[in-house]
């Protein structure tokens, strides 16, 4: 009888012991998010409607209120590790479970990171990068004749903009110029680009001839677009990257 009554009052003080430990751990993670709410309330905003405005023209409209709880909710924004918005997204999705939703969440970050980026300095990077993006994404749309994945993919090249800007701003050489010459790379990235497209026209048994030849020159007029924006590697890199990152 002693021993169970032993046992059990064993048993009773680290059931205790460990129920304090998680209330004081749990208690500690409160007071962190408060601390860090807090801390970002400078970013609240006092009036009553924010409108944020794009690069490419989508216009996102937020009450004083409902803005002010997203900066509460979501102190990743302005976490000094910055992570991709793919990642940060995974990690907290909070109020932005549907696919619009997530859409509006890489603008967020978008609005954001450009000002931890600077809005002014990078604004020549920022359009063009936008622009290839896009014609990136315009050129596979055309490819399988639109989707809903490439209509979503454009506001979330926002966020992919602003991460690439950010990347190549820790580089401690970081330039726009080129190490040596780029060309014959660009050439074959935008030639690889135009055997896709023959390829992929090659297999396509379901289009007519005319809508065949309508796409190619749609997507030749894409590629052609690229030539011209791919200036230097620091965009050919971004290029490449977001083409086999994301299609």
């Amino acid at each position: 009888m002693k021993n169970i009554l032993l046992c059990f009052s064993v048993f009773f003080l680290l059931f205790s012991c460990n129920k304090n430990e998680n209330f004081k751990k749990n208690l500690e993670k409160q007071k962190e998010s408060e601390v860090q709410k807090n801390k970002n309330s400078k970013y609240h905003t006092k009036l009553d409607t924010l409108v944020i405005k794009t690069e490419n023209d989508i216009i996102l409209n937020f009450e004083k209120k409902k803005f002010n709880k997203i900066i509460d909710d979501h102190p990743e924004f302005f976490d000094e590790m910055v992570q991709s918005p793919d990642t940060f997204y995974t990690i907290n999705s909070l109020g932005f479970g549907s696919e619009a939703g997530k859409d509006s969440y890489y603008i967020l970050y978008a609005y954001f990171l450009k000002q931890r980026n600077s809005v002014e300095k990078c604004s020549e990077q920022r359009k063009k990068l936008i622009k290839i993006y896009s014609n990136i994404n315009s050129i596979f749309s055309a490819l399988t004749y639109g989707g809903t994945y490439f209509a979503h993919q454009e506001p979330r090249i926002l966020g992919y903009t602003e991460y690439s800007i950010y990347l190549h701003s820790l580089d401690n050489d970081a330039s726009f110029k080129d190490p040596y010459d780029i060309s014959k790379q660009k050439k074959l990235y935008l030639q690889s680009l135009r055997q896709l497209v023959k390829d992929e026209t090659k297999i396509d048994t379901e289009s007519t001839e005319e809508q065949k030849i309508d796409r190619s020159k749609k997507i030749d007029l894409l590629v052609d677009e690229l030539d011209h924006l791919i200036t230097n590697i620091f965009y050919l890199r971004c290029a490449q990257h977001f083409h086999y990152e994301h299609y």
